[in-house]
């Protein structure tokens, strides 16, 4: 198969249904799909696949939970194809996904990463446009037809504001099973292996073309972390190891945006009055300090 689909999974069965789905209906049917269920203490996942006889279909369930960066490692271990990607299960593709990374990496081929169009949607599948999304769609490079990004360009964008959707996005299986995810990175894992294939010179295609729907909701993941602190706790200690890197390769402008990382600082200000409203008010240090930090 030309992409291998992996689909780490622990949470909504219905929406991890309707992403599943999403794949088995693509117009490009040379797929492969496989879901790590990373122990969700319901049946039905294993009762719905077992239902499945497409033997593109795998779905395999964690003896042990190994947390969101844990499983995405080891989905790295199970590529086969010349690309994957690691899809949100709460995430759809659109029929022309595939097409469009494939096509994509076909008119670039020493890219490392395509990123598709994306239309954010929320928990009942209505388009929206959230503040952290607006902000993503400011920062992102326009275009209306594609581009490649690569080197410094490529980490100075990204590390002005985080404006790929890590679901969204298809990899070399190479360049992604070589780098794979930092070990202990929750929030920034995806902007950690980015801004690893810019700093050895690899590239990134934007394709404007909307071909995938980003599920976004306030009880993700990074969303409780936000509102904790915990997720600005590691995108601070981040961002001063990407400072401090680029400077030593001699990307200054790269090294700037880090040091500033004035998005990330944003999103925490944008927090402070929603800790008050919802008396998270043991939230406030942490916010504060990585406002002014």
């Amino acid at each position: 198969m030309t992409v291998d689909v992996m689909l780490p999974y622990y949470g909504d069965v219905d929406q991890m249904k309707l992403a599943a789905r999403s794949v088995m209906n693509q117009e490009n049917q040379d797929w492969r799909l496989v879901v790590i269920d990373d122990g969700y203490p319901d049946p039905e996942p294993e009762r719905w696949f077992s239902t499945i006889t497409d033997s593109r279909v795998t779905y395999l369930k964690n003896e042990q939970n190994l947390g969101a960066n844990g499983n995405y490692r080891k989905a790295l271990t199970m590529v086969e194809a010349d690309y994957v990607v690691i899809m949100g299960a709460d995430d759809i593709m659109l029929p022309n996904y595939l097409d469009i990374v494939v096509g994509a990496f076909s008119a670039y081929p020493n890219a490392d990463v395509v990123q598709p169009g994306v239309q954010v949607i929320d928990e009942k599948g209505i388009a929206c446009n959230p503040l952290v999304d607006a902000v993503k769609k400011l920062y992102a490079p326009k275009t209306s037809e594609r581009m490649e990004l690569k080197g410094e360009a490529m980490a100075t964008s990204l590390v002005r504001a985080d404006w790929a959707y890590f679901p969204s996005l298809a990899w070399r299986s190479e360049t992604m099973t070589r780098i794979g995810f930092t070990e202990g990175l929750d929030v920034v894992q995806d902007l950690a292996l980015l801004l690893d294939i810019a700093a050895e010179g690899g590239s990134m295609i934007i394709d404007p073309t909307l071909s995938f729907l980003y599920r976004r909701h306030s009880a993700s993941d990074s969303s409780v972390r936000a509102m904790d602190g915990r997720r600005f706790d590691e995108e601070r200690n981040f961002f001063e190891l990407q400072a401090k890197r680029f400077k030593d390769l001699g990307w200054n402008k790269a090294s700037l945006a880090a040091a500033f990382h004035t998005t990330s600082r944003l999103n925490a200000g944008s927090l402070v009055l929603k800790a008050i409203a919802r008396g998270r008010f043991d939230s406030l240090p942490r916010l504060a300090k990585h406002i002014v930090s």
